[in-house]
C-alpha cells in the first residue's frame, strides 16, 4: 500500500497585498487571505479535485484555514486544525504570542472543522528556525503515520510546508520544495 501526502502553503494573505492591514488589525499576526488568495485557494481546490484525499489538516491561523476551507467545501471533507502546522513562531516577525481566533468561532465561522480533533504537536512561542523545522518536521511523519494509508492534505505555512516536506524526504527539500 501507498500514500500520498499533499503538502501546501496558505493562497496569498492580504498583509502582502495591503502592508498597512496590519497598523489596525484586531490580530496583527493573524491575517485573512486577499481577495487573489481567495482565488488562489479556490484554484487549489480544483486542482485537487478527484485526488484520494480522504484528511485534511490544515494550521489553526486564519489565512490556513480560509484556504483549506475552500478545499475542504469540493471534495466534501472536514478540516483538522493540527497546531504542529502553526507559523513559524519568529520573535522577529512578532513581538508576542500572535492572537487567534478560538476554536469555538472558527467552528462557527468554517463549519466544516472538526471540533472533535485534538491537535497532535504544539507550537511554543518563541521558536527558532531549527525549532520550526523540527516541529513541522514531527508533524508531518506523526500525521502520515497515524492517517496511512490514507492520502492526507497538510495546509501550512512557508517555514511549516518546507519542514513538514524535510520530515518526509530529507534535506532535498530544501532544494525542491518552494515555500
Amino acid at each position: 500500500m501507498s500514500q500520498i501526502v499533499w503538502i501546501a502553503r496558505h493562497a496569498n494573505r492580504l498583509d502582502f497585498v495591503n502592508p498597512d492591514w496590519f497598523l489596525t488589525a484586531e490580530r496583527r499576526y493573524d491575517p485573512p487571505l486577499s481577495d487573489d488568495g481567495m482565488i488562489q485557494a479556490q484554484q487549489l481546490a480544483k486542482r485537487l479535485k478527484g485526488k484520494k484525499i480522504a484528511h485534511i489538516f490544515a494550521s489553526p491561523f486564519l489565512r490556513t484555514i480560509q484556504t483549506a476551507h475552500a478545499i475542504a467545501e469540493v471534495l466534501d471533507l472536514g478540516i483538522k486544525l493540527e497546531i504542529g502546522l502553526s507559523e513559524w513562531l519568529n520573535p522577529a516577525w512578532m513581538t508576542e504570542e500572535p492572537e487567534r481566533l478560538s476554536t469555538s468561532t472558527l467552528v462557527k465561522l468554517f463549519p466544516r472543522i472538526d471540533p472533535s480533533y485534538t491537535s497532535r504537536i504544539a507550537a511554543q512561542y518563541p521558536e527558532t528556525h531549527e525549532k520550526v523545522r523540527e516541529r513541522s518536521a514531527q508533524t508531518a511523519r506523526c500525521l502520515s503515520t497515524e492517517f496511512f494509508p490514507h492520502d492526507i492534505l497538510l495546509v501550512a505555512h512557508g517555514a511549516s510546508v518546507l519542514g513538514a516536506a524535510m520530515g518526509l524526504v530529507g534535506d532535498i527539500a530544501k532544494t525542491e520544495v518552494k515555500a
